[in-house]
């Protein structure tokens, strides 16, 4: 109603002006929208509580990622460099990967001081130079590989791994000379099968003839690549041994590495021949392989045994194996570092365990 002596127009006046003011100011009620406008009580709500959850993870990041605490996916980021290079559809180019790497590693020092681009460049540096180096290491050890059978083979060179089999004894021979059906290549490495006890020691310069075949490919898709495998072990062919292999005059000095694989190999063999003379049979043959790493003498009937029951591994020099020993160096150290006080309150005898651990 106009107030008394106000005319009724001006009331009106004085009232639309109120409501264009209150209307200014006007803050929507929960869950109401004016003309599409998210509703500015939900917006106050959520603002805050997400406030505080950013902070939040933020913190756990921090933590997280606190010095040191990423470095031990430093491993993973170089075995994701590997696989990739695996899965690349023709061999890389190694410059490419020595510039890529070359330009990660800059990288890495101009981002030093940042918090986040410094741990993001060394993960991609480490993606990369796990790249690198299996191209590096593919081209290192390039050599030929035999494309087709090739039968009475003529050659000689140095023996460097010998394995004992159950009914056979295999070679891996570094090819000195190589002649035959094939005479447009020469083989780097070959491995041979011989009869039953007659293989020659390692670093015997040794003089044959043999029937040689391709690397095995894999017997399905997607199965094991044999080839693969005998590629970065250098190997170019195999195949089985014609007639007698004789030892002959060596060229030339077999090499230092050759040399001490050799007094490896008769030391590994003088423990084996003592086990199995004292332990006859598979009993002999099983605690050889578990000292000794020598599986050849397991019969087939073991072998086949301990595949069903899934035991196989623990016949292989394998990662377990190592860890106890490890930890059988460690404890025995460490115990007897912590027997003499002058030493254990002086010397921090944990690192010196783990020294002589990882020497072991």
């Amino acid at each position: 109603m106009a107030g008394k002596g106000e005319p009724e127009g001006q009331d009106r006046a004085r009232g639309g002006a109120r409501a264009g003011a209150r209307a200014g100011t006007r803050t929507w009620p929960l869950g109401a929208r004016a003309r599409g406008q998210p509703s500015a009580g939900w917006i106050d709500v959520l603002a805050p509580v997400a406030r505080r959850a950013g902070g939040r993870v933020a913190d756990w990041i921090a933590h997280d990622v606190a010095p040191g605490r990423l470095v031990p996916w430093l491993p993973v980021a170089f075995g994701l460099g590997i696989v990739l290079y695996f899965t690349a559809d023709r061999e890389p180019l190694l410059w490419a990967g020595l510039g890529a790497t070359a330009a990660t590693l800059a990288l890495c020092l101009v981002m030093r001081a940042r918090p986040v681009a410094f741990p993001v460049a060394v993960a991609a540096a480490a993606v990369i130079l796990g790249f690198t180096l299996a191209t590096w290491k593919t081209a290192r050890i390039a050599h030929p590989v035999l494309g087709a059978p090739a039968f009475n083979v003529a050659l000689s060179g140095f023996v460097e791994r010998r394995e004992e089999r159950e009914r056979s004894d295999r070679l891996v021979i570094r090819v000195h000379s190589m002649s035959g059906a094939r005479p447009d290549i020469k083989l780097e490495r070959v491995r041979v099968s011989v009869r039953k006890g007659t293989a020659p020691p390692v670093a015997a310069f040794v003089a044959f003839r043999a029937r040689l075949y391709p690397p095995l490919s894999p017997l399905r898709p997607g199965g094991y690549d044999f080839a693969r495998d005998y590629y970065f072990q250098q190997l170019g062919g195999t195949g089985f041994v014609l007639g007698p292999i004789r030892e002959v005059a060596a060229p030339h000095s077999p090499g230092l590495q050759l040399r001490w694989v050799a007094a490896i190999g008769s030391l590994r063999d003088a423990i084996d021949e003592r086990i199995r003379a004292a332990l006859p049979g598979d009993t002999g043959a099983i605690a050889s392989a578990l000292i000794t790493g020598k599986r050849d003498a397991i019969s087939s009937s073991v072998n086949d045994a301990m595949y069903v029951s899934s035991l196989a591994h623990v016949l292989s020099i394998s990662g377990y194996h190592m860890a106890v020993v490890a930890g059988v160096v460690f404890f025995v150290i460490r115990a007897g570092l912590a027997l003499f006080p002058m030493v254990a309150s002086r010397c921090p005898i944990k690192k010196r365990a783990t020294l002589f651990e990882m020497i072991g």
